[in-house]
């Protein structure tokens, strides 16, 4: 069983996430400018319809892992597998087989940062990340270097019955020229979906004016709150 010393202390693989409430916004986006946008991770951008990829936007309370309790701050892309076929697809068949591109990854506490870094190559940063979730209505507050960069609210959506199983996930990371790819798995319990259902506003950070030349703020596709069970494994390239 794999293990990594940070900060003088052992963490063992995989990285486990005992508690921790999700919130997410799916926004369709140009494919060409969300190509643009991670052309260096060398990974292209899956087309769930011709010419239309997907930009996630996440918040994450981690109030129970081996990395501390923290919040955390995501925006990713939907992605081809780095050994899919040259030849385009768009519709169901891509995104099954898709993964998630973690293009930025901010988070409030400094040592889940090193880790990050360290274990997956997550492009991790320091932020003020200010989390609303008491009520239905979830939102996020996150500002970076005195800056806003985005204020997310996310609203409540319909239960959906979730299945006992885990869900494998496969993220992607770039960093130091390498790009990785980090297997997950995730145990969700009271999701909540619905369409839509996401109000953003952006700042003046140079972050919230790469999604504005995304096109957002739009309507999302739709919008997700959960609670969940994660795991993370080793990173290996890509």
């Amino acid at each position: 069983m794999a293990s990594h010393l940070i900060q003088g202390r052992t963490i063992t693989m995989p990285v486990r996430v005992t508690d921790a409430t999700v919130c997410s916004a799916m926004y369709p986006v140009r494919a060409d400018a969300a190509r643009a946008v991670i052309a260096y991770s060398g990974l292209d951008v899956a087309e769930v319809l011709p010419g239309k990829a997907v930009c996630t936007l996440v918040f994450v309370e981690y109030r129970d892992s081996d990395l501390d309790s923290y919040h955390e701050f995501g925006v990713t892309f939907l992605v081809r597998p780095p050994d899919a076929s040259r030849a385009r697809s768009t519709g169901l068949a891509t995104l099954r087989n898709a993964g998630a591109f973690v293009h930025w990854l901010p988070v409030d506490q400094g040592f889940t940062l090193e880790a990050g870094r360290t274990l997956w190559g997550f492009p991790k940063e320091l932020a003020d990340i200010e989390l609303r979730l008491s009520s239905p209505y979830k939102r996020c507050i996150l500002r970076k270097d005195g800056r806003l960069v985005v204020d997310m609210l996310v609203r409540p959506g319909v239960p959906v019955a979730g299945a006992a199983a885990a869900t494998p996930l496969t993220a992607y990371t770039h960093q130091d020229g390498v790009t990785r790819r980090v297997p997950a798995k995730m145990w969700a319990r009271g999701m909540r979906v619905r369409p839509g259902g996401a109000l953003i506003r952006l700042g003046n950070h140079p972050i919230a004016k790469e999604l504005s030349e995304l096109g957002l703020p739009k309507r999302a596709l739709m919008s997700t709150t959960l609670r969940a069970s994660m795991t993370f494994g080793t990173a290996e390239a890509a």
